[in-house]
């Protein structure tokens, strides 16, 4: 399945990508928050979840690294870990904000990697999954660097949102919807099905042993 990476939607994949770099960056500074770190550990983890799951997706697709040939989403990232680092520094933050906007990184880095995977003609399935690792690894960085099991591990639905909701914009797409259209409505599912997760505490079953 090809989409024809026409200028406006490579516009349109340029400000999902940089919303998503810094929603997902913020969240790795209120993540790593108990951990007090100084500035620049903070700017690191930041970089390490706004920018690693993008990296890591162009990487397997042979593509230029998407922030090393566009510096604004290095900056965007950076900024956005000063910002709230600095913020947190002059009001009560609560460090369990952190899963708001890491659900909006989940859905922004979601649909984007789905996308441009698309556009490099890979088969939808295999599509699809990129949209997981672009939405999941940045998280996975994150805890690793902060010596925490990664929440996509044991935390509520959380890869499989993401794989859903990917797998609802190709099909949307399929449906001959508009791609801006089906973006907003795949990204909203990811984002509000996560927080329903979060809330209501709803898990896949645990590997465990028979006793």
């Amino acid at each position: 399945m090809f989409i024809n990476p026409t200028p406006s939607l490579l516009d349109s994949l340029y400000w999902i990508t940089l919303l998503a770099v810094v929603v997902s960056s913020a969240s790795a500074v209120l993540k790593a928050g108990c951990k007090h770190f100084d500035l620049f550990g903070v700017i690191i983890i930041a970089l390490a979840t706004g920018l690693g799951g993008g990296s890591l997706r162009d990487m397997l697709l042979n593509r230029d690294v998407f922030w090393i040939h566009e510096q604004s989403f290095f900056i965007a990232s950076m900024s956005s870990a000063i910002i709230i680092f600095l913020t947190a520094r002059l009001m009560t933050i609560s460090q369990k904000l952190f899963l708001i906007p890491d659900a909006a990184g989940l859905a922004t880095f979601g649909i984007a990697g789905t996308l441009v995977a698309l556009m490099l003609d890979v088969p939808w399935l295999v599509a699809s999954f990129m949209g997981v690792i672009t939405g999941i690894m940045g998280g996975v960085f994150r805890d690793v660097l902060c010596n925490e099991p990664p929440i996509v591990f044991h935390s509520p639905l959380y890869a499989t949102v993401s794989w859903t909701g990917s797998l609802l914009f190709i099909a949307l797409i399929n449906l001959h919807i508009d791609i801006t259209f089906a973006a907003i409505i795949s990204g909203l599912f990811i984002f509000i099905t996560r927080l329903l997760a979060i809330y209501f505490n709803i898990k896949l079953p645990v590997f465990q042993f028979k006793s």
